[in-house]
């Protein structure tokens, strides 16, 4: 899996792309067939905003999340990329 980290308005530093390297790791682990992940990591004033658009055997799934922490955000991208994951999957196994 790659990932793509950007940042808007933000430096990237070594911890926050060591946070999402590891998040996204465990998600990886619900659904191997994860191809290619673009992050932007977005400062807008006081809010802090994480979105996410990840390629996947069969489609995309994007997500996006808003917190005054950034890693606060990217905890909720990652919830919410999870229940989206773990419903493609399910759906991958009807067909």
């Amino acid at each position: 899996m790659q990932i793509n980290l950007t940042g808007h308005h933000i430096e990237i530093t070594d911890a926050l792309r060591d946070y999402v390297d590891a998040k996204f790791a465990k998600l990886e682990r619900h659904f191997d067939h994860i191809n290619n992940v673009h992050v932007i990591l977005n400062v807008e004033k006081l809010t802090q905003k994480a979105e996410a658009t990840l390629h996947v055997n069969g489609g995309e799934i994007f997500a996006d999340s808003e917190h005054q922490d950034m890693y606060a955000a990217i905890d909720g991208l990652i919830d919410k990329l999870d229940r989206q994951v773990i419903k493609h999957k399910e759906k991958m196994k009807r067909h």
